[in-house]
């Protein structure tokens, strides 16, 4: 397995601007730099049929979200896909993810609501769970006014992102409702503090540090003890028959590697119909390359379709 030259460059330039790492930085300072470097890479020229910013309830306030629709929208009702972004439960928000929303809702073919959930250490576990399934029953409740088909909605996210995608489907099996068609985990922290030979054995040097997960990890989590609850570890769970069919992403060079891959088996025994890609010389937020890594571009365009092709 070797690095993609592309992402190699990038990975290059980093380490000659030096600076320091994320997890010697404080929450604030973190967030600043995580979203100069989103838009370093942005392609949010991506054409969309039309973007709205609003608010929605929460359980800890107004939730703010982003829709965004597909340019051939249509006439009738849009498939739906409620998007969750990365950044360790810490960092990121709608602008941070606006150029992979657009893509996947151009791909895909969906409306996409992209959600700006609460984050630690200022809200610690469960708020962004919470947060994240308010959404979700928002917009099956909603989905005539919004233009969607409350019958085809998908869940999606980037690591934290994709951890929270997971809980969702866990906590909407759990609670009997809403009903999630399908969900697209990309890259996603399946358990909290796992000892996975991938957070060994590509600890440095590639984007994401195994020290900058566990400084997450900290900042998310109130007590060590809720690194058990599914809703946090979703590989903690003890039945994950029923939950809706998956598309898992994971990176050849990303400490959560071996977890997501792990996550995508135990779906797969329950009986959950999972498809499994992973991106040999990618690293860890590699979706949001996409205007400097070709293969960044296309695993965006595969996910949307599979996404496409889930909710047809």
């Amino acid at each position: 397995m070797t690095l993609d030259p592309q992402v190699k460059v990038i990975l290059d330039q980093m380490a000659e601007a030096g600076g320091p790492k994320i997890s010697e930085m404080s929450p604030e300072e973190a967030r600043v730099v995580f979203n100069e470097m989103s838009t370093a890479f942005d392609n949010s020229d991506v054409p969309v049929g039309g973007v709205e910013n609003r608010t929605i309830p929460g359980p800890g306030g107004e939730i703010p979200v982003r829709l965004y629709t597909p340019v051939a929208s249509g006439g009738g009702p849009l498939a739906a896909l409620v998007y969750y972004h990365g950044g360790g439960w810490v960092i990121g928000d709608l602008d941070s993810h606006d150029n992979t929303c657009r893509a996947l809702s151009q791909t895909s073919g969906c409306k996409v609501i992209a959600v700006d959930y609460r984050l630690a250490p200022e809200h610690k576990f469960p708020a962004a769970a919470d947060d994240a399934y308010a959404a979700l029953t928002w917009v099956e409740k909603n989905a005539m006014e919004i233009g969607v088909d409350p019958n085809r909605i998908a869940v999606g996210g980037d690591s934290a992102g994709g951890n929270l995608a997971a809980a969702v489907c866990l906590m909407a099996k759990d609670k009997a409702g809403p009903q999630v068609a399908f969900q697209l985990l990309i890259y996603p922290v399946a358990q909290i503090g796992i000892d996975s030979n991938s957070r060994r054995e590509l600890a440095t040097g590639y984007f994401l540090e195994t020290e900058t997960m566990v400084w997450f990890e900290d900042q998310y989590l109130a007590d060590p003890k809720d690194a058990d609850n599914p809703y946090a570890s979703p590989l903690k769970a003890s039945d994950l028959s029923g939950l809706p069919p998956a598309y898992v992403i994971t990176a050849g060079f990303d400490p959560l590697k071996d977890e997501g891959k792990a996550y995508a088996d135990n779906l797969r025994t329950a009986g959950v119909d999972v498809q499994y890609v992973n991106y040999d010389g990618m690293i860890h937020g590699f979706v949001a390359l996409t205007g400097a890594v070709e293969k960044a571009a296309s695993a965006v365009a595969d996910a949307g379709n599979a996404v496409k092709k889930a909710l047809k």
